[in-house]
């Protein structure tokens, strides 16, 4: 009895035919072609040597026949030239350049020898061969050792391109067999193709017909019946895929109110406020801890957030998050007077979205910080005042050090030098601590203003690119700008600005590993321009991103400075009415992105 054959086999034993028989030809053709080139290579080497030898020979004969037809003797002259002339010959002899080229240089040779015998002849003894235009052995020896040397110098020219036809019409040869070898697989391809669409089209269209019928929910279906074993499986498996599928559909429900009933259980054991909204921004629950943080009863059910919470501008932020949108920046807390107490209540959207895109409603959280922003406007007004303080007596102390300095005399190079040169390095660090503190204090308490002016950001970026040209080549760095025009001129604090850039930049190169590149990028995005600076070293994990605005928070490996940088830049950025904001993924680089409005 014959099994039938599986697929897998059948398209192995296919393609494989098909594969072996391209390759077949693929390789017969680069043999042949290497072959063909090699041969080719060697015969122009060989003819380029033999037709420079005899050029060489001929040339020597010219210049022997100029010194023995003058009538002056060159003694000299004559010697060198003939023992150029037997060592080109030498030459061509050993080259390797075949039979028939040396058999015609031991016949020149010859021809030398009976020239040179014709020349002792007219000359008379002791003197040197000169004068001899007229002597007619000479004349006669040295017209046949010429004609010799260009018939030889023709025959190679000829064997050269006699081998140049035979190249061509091999060529063509090689061409006609390859042309065969597409023709071959070209009709096992169409063989093989015809047959599989013959033998499993229609099977397959069956399956994806009772596939769509299982998709619209009708389980009954007609499944193919095929010779070919995958296919008898599949259809089989697809079967018991669809009883199952009818089973599971009976019982869907049941589980559906199941898991409802314990999601809510769980909704409402979080310590958080939790409001879930639908796609119009309907209240469609919310947890214990959210009704009493917003004072709300319990029958807020299907009503619109928005005139829930009356001038908090929630129903912007939920289209915007609806939208598929990032909130530009964080919102301000929600003011809640509960019970005759105002609480401060912070909030973000998150949106509830399907597999397939699109948004089906949103998440909305709270927490209570009314004793965490109490606590934050105590320690700002306690570092405003403490940096005024210390600012005078530390500004004091580092005047009095220099004046010190330049008085004292210490041994060049001693160790009392490197102990005042640390001790200026580090009050100047302290004296720019506090600068830091107080600016960021200013920023925090809204005091500090802001002096602006027209600003062309891409020749901003450039500038900033060459002011750390130098360090990142020291660091052996890459750095680069690029600005993708047209971009607006806005007008902004240039000098906070550089102190952004300054503090992004640094911290790029200072987290960059050799050989990296760190890229600087302003584009404009809608009503929106993106200022980015973005490296590729350690990057930042997950869970520290959130974190790094903060003041006094440093994170990764490479620490430096005290952790007010990123503070300072995310003050001086929101001051600008932007929004400062990373993108990294740990061991990927780091990307820092400024939007500014236009």
């Amino acid at each position: 009895m014959k099994l039938p054959m599986k697929l897998r086999t059948r398209l192995f034993l296919s393609i494989s035919a098909l594969i072996t028989v391209a390759l077949l030809g693929l390789l017969l053709g680069l043999f042949s072609v290497t072959q063909m080139a090699r041969s080719q290579s060697d015969l122009i080497q060989r003819g380029f040597t033999a037709v420079q030898i005899s050029q060489k020979l001929r040339q020597h004969l010219g210049d022997e026949l100029m010194i023995l037809i003058d009538a002056q003797p060159n003694p000299v002259g004559l010697e060198n030239i003939r023992r150029a002339f037997r060592a080109t010959l030498d030459k061509g002899l050993g080259a390797g350049l075949g039979e028939h080229y040396e058999r015609g240089l031991r016949d020149a040779e010859l021809l030398y020898e009976e020239m040179e015998q014709a020349v002792r002849r007219g000359t008379p003894d002791g003197e040197t061969p000169h004068d001899l235009a007229r002597y007619e052995p000479f004349t006669g020896s040295f017209e046949r050792l010429r004609d010799h040397l260009r018939n030889e110098q023709d025959q190679v020219v000829a064997r050269v391109i006699e081998a140049e036809q035979r190249a061509g019409e091999r060529s063509q040869l090689i061409a006609v067999l390859l042309g065969l070898m597409g023709l071959s697989v070209l009709g096992i391809g169409v063989l093989t193709a015809n047959g599989i669409a013959r033998r499993f089209g229609a099977p397959i269209d069956l399956l994806a017909r009772a596939a769509d019928q299982v998709g619209r929910g009708q389980y009954d279906v007609v499944l193919p019946v095929s010779p070919v074993v995958e296919l008898a499986v599949l259809s089989r498996r697809f079967g018991l895929m669809t009883e199952a599928l009818r089973q599971y559909h009976s019982s869907n429900l049941n589980q559906l109110m199941n898991s409802e009933g314990r999601l809510k259980a769980v909704l409402d054991s979080i310590d958080d406020g939790l409001v879930i909204l639908d796609d119009q921004g309907r209240v469609e629950h919310a947890n214990p801890v959210a009704l009493r943080q917003l004072s709300w009863s319990s029958d807020v059910q299907n009503q619109l957030i928005g005139p829930l919470l009356p001038g908090h501008a929630v129903d912007e932020a939920l289209r915007q998050v609806l939208a598929g949108e990032l909130m530009r920046e964080l919102p301000a807390d929600l003011q809640i007077d509960r019970d005759g107490e105002f609480r401060l209540l912070a909030w973000a959207l998150t949106p509830v979205q399907l597999r397939e895109g699109g948004s089906v409603g949103a998440v909305m959280v709270l927490r209570d910080v009314t004793e965490q922003r109490t606590f934050e406007r105590v320690r700002n007004e306690f570092v405003l005042r403490a940096s005024h303080e210390l600012r005078t007596p530390i500004t004091g102390m580092h005047m009095a050090f220099s004046l010190l300095r330049e008085r004292l005399t210490l041994e060049p190079g001693g160790r009392e030098q490197d102990l005042m040169r640390t001790v200026d390095e580090e009050m100047r660090r302290l004296v720019q601590l506090i600068d830091d503190l107080l600016e960021f204090s200013r920023y925090q308490n809204g005091l500090q203003t802001l002096q602006r002016k027209p600003c062309d950001l891409a020749m901003l970026l450039e500038q900033a690119r060459q002011r750390f040209a130098d360090e990142a080549a020291e660091r052996g760095i890459t750095l680069t700008s690029d600005s993708q025009e047209p971009l607006p001129h806005l007008n902004l604090d240039i000098q906070q600005l550089d102190r952004v850039l300054n503090n992004l930049i640094s911290n790029a190169l200072r987290h960059s590993n050799p050989g990296g590149e760190v890229q600087l990028q302003v584009r404009r995005h809608g009503e929106q321009v993106i200022l980015s600076v973005q490296d590729q070293g350690e990057g930042i994990a997950f869970g520290q991103q959130a974190r790094i605005f903060e003041p006094f928070v440093q994170v990764g490996r490479r620490k430096g400075g005290v952790g007010l940088g990123l503070a300072l830049a995310r003050e001086i950025v929101q001051l600008h009415g932007g929004r400062l904001g990373v993108y990294s993924r740990p061991g990927q680089g780091a990307n820092f992105y400024l939007s500014l409005p236009t």
